[in-house]
């Protein structure tokens, strides 16, 4: 068979749902997604802002006399859904519980015709382009790594060095702690005045972040299964105060050159970009071993 195949592509922020390839991009990148939750997402396209129940579904993607465990197929497929556009079911931007009824699709989504030419069995889509709104976001959306562009890693390894950072900064705002008479002196010679303010400063964020530290410790350990979305609210907050400590190799002066400092606090800037890209790759892992 050969010719034209005309189907639909939904467009929403910085997504692209095209289904006539089955395939959700964004920023024209493909993302994974299987056909389940891919026809449920579509689903939900189709009546932005209306509930779609439950039953709905079942009757349009399992069948009126399925048989399989309709609840737990759904409810994986909706979970997928949010892990794909880095969605929240507590803090919803785009796929919102409606409790007892069905789910709703929050944001605006335009729509336009693609025609997809055909040979065999192959379908083969033109390149997405991108709409102006997602244009605009690029800039600040393409700043940081999303899942699917970080490369695969064994899980023991992305877990190991999850644990190694947060031993890190444990080390660091325990051992600030222990020497704070020597800090105390650093901030008086360097003329940072009043040197007990900036000591104070130290004492507060060190002693917030200890717990903070612990707490991501122990998901891992434990593979906590919120851990993904507990990060992502901590990290605006945390990224601020993991920039500011990114400073404390110069509380080190005492012991090792300016230039080490230096160097050790470039390293520490980029520490907790790092450490966003470990927890999702954590959280793909995650998601990737309780899928399949």
């Amino acid at each position: 068979m050969s010719g034209d195949a005309t189907r639909r592509v939904f467009q929403f922020g910085v997504f692209e749902v095209n289904e006539a390839v089955g395939e959700l991009r964004k920023h024209g990148i493909r993302i994974k997604l299987h056909s389940q939750p891919f026809q449920v997402l579509v689903m939900l396209l189709e009546k932005p802002s209306e509930v779609v129940t439950r039953e709905e579904m079942r009757q349009r993607l399992w069948g009126g006399n399925t048989f399989v465990d309709f609840d737990h197929g759904l409810n994986t497929a909706v979970n997928k859904i949010r892990e794909a556009l880095d969605d929240s079911a507590s803090q919803p931007r785009y796929v919102e519980t409606v409790s007892g009824k069905g789910y709703r699709f929050l944001a605006p989504v335009a729509l336009r015709a693609s025609v997809a030419k055909t040979s065999g069995n192959a379908v083969v889509a033109a390149p997405p382009k991108l709409s102006l709104e997602a244009a605009a976001q690029m800039p600040l959306d393409t700043l940081l790594a999303a899942s699917h562009e970080l490369p695969l890693a064994p899980r023991m390894l992305v877990r190991t060095l999850l644990l190694l950072v947060q031993a890190m900064y444990l080390a660091f705002y325990l051992g600030a702690l222990a020497n704070l008479e020597e800090i105390h002196a650093i901030f008086r010679e360097a003329g940072m005045l009043p040197p007990a303010a900036f000591l104070s400063l130290l004492a507060i964020t060190a002693a917030i972040l200890i717990p903070v530290r612990l707490f991501l410790f122990a998901a891992v350990v434990f593979d906590f299964e919120q851990l993904p979305m507990k990060f992502g609210k901590l990290f605006p907050v945390l990224l601020l105060l993991d920039l500011l400590w990114a400073l404390s190799p110069f509380l080190l002066v005492h012991h090792v050159s300016t230039g080490l400092a230096l160097g050790m606090s470039a390293a520490l800037v980029y520490m907790p970009f790092a450490q966003r890209s470990l927890i999702l790759m954590y959280a793909r892992d995650r998601l990737n071993r309780f899928s399949t």
